[in-house]
């Protein structure tokens, strides 16, 4: 009697089979142990890198997602150059907060995720949908969440349908808000908020709005001690990302420490920052 290929050094057939789009279904159904919120935590208090402050403004034409570059465990630095905002696909990115650890293997499955719908249905996810799955990505971790191991990311990008950029943001379950001009999350949040509150203009252009959130991301490491600031001795900058109806684009190295550098001389002059007209 002749084998059946598909068992003969290859997947089993359950792994051949078409079934759902969801690679998350799919984990679901085969490895469950793979998916965010389904490990073991070891007995006790669990110290962990976590990633703080990630910031997002909205411009004609496109939307721009920045992050700082520290890590920190406790009142200690754990990394001073870690990175925490990625590409999705070609049109959206996401900027990741909380436990470092988790946050970029949800980001790492979320990107799989995307793939797999595009290969399986012919199509990419539109960003709504796009925006709903990484919900309930971090709606499957609200066991680790609940223990203090929370992810909490904020996703932007281009809207093809409408045309311009979106940015949403997220609870520790899974609950998504679209946000309208600028968002931020994280421990420095509050003060990145304030800090675009008085600068943000709905008539930015790209280096405005580049420019805009760098200064956000200062005030917050101004009063934020878990938030890094620009390090021009380590040459150590912001990640800074750019997503238009042309895709996703990351600035250089050249171009960040440019802008970091500016920013920076400018504080030099006003340590507080560019100031909002009274009226």
């Amino acid at each position: 009697m002749e084998a059946n290929p598909r068992s003969i050094g290859r997947l089993p057939a359950a792994f051949l089979t078409p079934g759902s789009s969801s690679f998350m279904d799919f984990l679901a159904d085969h490895s469950p142990e793979m998916l965010p919120g389904h490990r073991k935590l070891p007995e006790g208090v669990v110290e962990a890198p976590h990633g703080t402050t990630i910031v997002a403004a909205t411009f004609p034409g496109g939307v721009v997602l920045a992050g700082d570059r520290r890590a920190t465990m406790g009142n200690m630095i754990a990394q001073r150059d870690i990175e925490k905002v990625f590409p999705a696909d070609e049109y959206s990115a996401v900027g990741i907060a909380g436990t470092a650890g988790l946050a970029v293997e949800m980001v790492k499955l979320f990107q799989l995720e995307l793939e797999h719908f595009e290969k399986v249905e012919g199509a990419t996810l539109s960003l709504e949908g796009k925006a709903n799955r990484l919900s309930t990505m971090i709606r499957s971790n609200l066991g680790m969440a609940m223990q203090g191991l929370a992810v909490v990311p904020l996703f932007a990008g281009w809207d093809e349908g409408k045309e311009k950029g979106r940015i949403f943001s997220y609870d520790v379950t899974g609950g998504r808000s679209e946000e309208h001009g600028y968002a931020a999350t994280g421990s420095g949040s509050i003060f990145a908020r304030g800090s675009m509150k008085k600068l943000y203009r709905d008539d930015l252009t790209e280096e405005q709005a580049t420019t805009l959130v760098v200064q956000a991301l200062y005030d917050a490491a101004d009063d934020d001690s878990a938030t890094g600031g620009p390090d021009l001795a380590r040459r150590i900058f912001p990640i800074v990302t750019v997503i238009t109806e042309e895709g996703f684009r990351r600035l250089t190295e050249t171009e960040s420490s440019e802008l970091a550098r500016s920013v920076t001389e400018r504080r030099l002059e006003q340590p507080d920052g560019p100031r909002a007209a009274l009226l």
